[in-house]
C-alpha cells in the first residue's frame, strides 16, 4: 500500500542510536553501526524520531510499503518491556561514561579551601550541566525544568572573558557553531522548548555573519514551539566587547 514511511540517508547516520530508542514500536535498529528499518510493518509513519536526529539522517517518504501492523507491534512492545533491563543513566551517541548526562553542584567560594578563595585561581565555573554542546544534549534532561536557557556560540567563550559570571551564572547554557555544525539547531531546540518549562532565552553570538545562524535557529524554534517567553540577543565583538543587547 502507499504510505508515509521513514526513510535513512547513510551517508549522514552517525550511528548515535537516538532514532533506535525513540521508535518504541522497534522498527529501527543498529546495524553494522547505522541505523537501518529492519520492520516496514512496525514503522507507524508518524515520525516520532526524526526530532532525535542529531544528523538529519531521518525523513518520512510516501512509497509502497507494508501496511502498519498494530497488533504485532502490541505484541512485541509487551514482549520487550517484559523483558526489559533495569534503567541505566542515559548516555549520549559515542556512548562514553564521559557523557553521562548530569547537574553539576556548585560550592559557593567560602566552602572552598583558603588556598583557592583569593588571587586568578577564586575564579570558578558556571557551568551547570554535561554535556553543553547543543548536538549532544538530551532534550528531556532534567535541566531543562525552569531553567533560563543560554544559546552561546563557542567563539564567544573565549572572546569574551567575563562570559561565566556575566552571562552562564545561574542558566543552563548550550554552544554550538552554526558554521562548522553540519546540522539545523532549529528542531533540537524547538524540541527543547516544546518538551521543557523554559523561563526565558538568551542567545550570545559573535559579530561575525554566520553566526545569524544561531538567532534564526532559537527564533524558529520559539515560532514552532509556541512558547511566548522572554528572549533576547547579545552580540560579542571579535575584540571581546559587547556591541549591542
Amino acid at each position: 500500500m502507499l504510505r508515509k514511511i521513514i526513510r535513512i540517508d547513510e551517508e549522514k547516520c552517525n550511528g548515535c542510536g537516538l532514532c533506535v530508542n525513540a521508535c518504541h514500536e522497534g522498527a529501527l535498529q543498529l546495524v553494522n553501526g547505522k541505523a537501518k528499518l529492519v520492520a516496514e510493518s512496525y514503522c507507524d509513519g508518524l515520525g516520532a524520531c526524526l526530532p532525535e536526529c542529531p544528523t538529519g539522517a531521518l525523513m518520512l517518504e510516501e512509497r509502497e510499503a507494508a501496511p502498519f501492523d498494530e497488533e504485532a507491534v502490541q505484541k512485541q512492545m509487551q514482549s520487550r518491556k517484559a523483558t526489559a533491563p533495569a534503567p541505566v543513566p542515559e548516555k549520549l551517541p559515542c556512548g562514553c561514561p564521559g557523557t553521562h548526562a548530569r547537574v553539576i553542584e556548585r560550592k559557593n567560594a567560602a566552602s572552598r579551601p583558603a588556598a583557592l578563595q583569593a588571587g586568578p585561581a577564586a575564579a570558578e565555573s558556571q557551568l551547570r550541566q554535561w554535556p553543553c554542546q547543543i548536538k549532544l544534549v538530551p532534550v528531556n534532561a532534567p535541566y531543562f525544568q525552569n531553567a533560563h536557557l543560554l544559546v552561546a556560540a563557542d567563539c564567544t567563550a573565549y572572546a569574551y572573558a567575563s562570559i561565566h559570571n556575566d552571562f552562564m551564572r545561574n542558566k543552563v547554557t548550550i554552544i554550538g557553531c552554526p558554521k562548522l555544525d553540519s546540522v539545523d539547531y532549529t528542531e533540537k531546540l524547538t524540541e527543547i522548548l516544546r518538551l521543557n518549562e523554559i523561563k526565558s532565552v538568551t542567545v550570545l553570538r559573535m559579530e561575525v555573519p554566520c553566526c545569524g545562524g544561531m538567532v534564526q535557529a532559537v527564533k524558529q524554534a520559539l515560532q514552532k514551539s509556541g512558547q511566548m517567553i522572554p528572549w533576547r540577543v547579545v552580540t560579542i565583538s571579535t575584540s571581546g566587547e559587547v556591541l549591542e543587547e
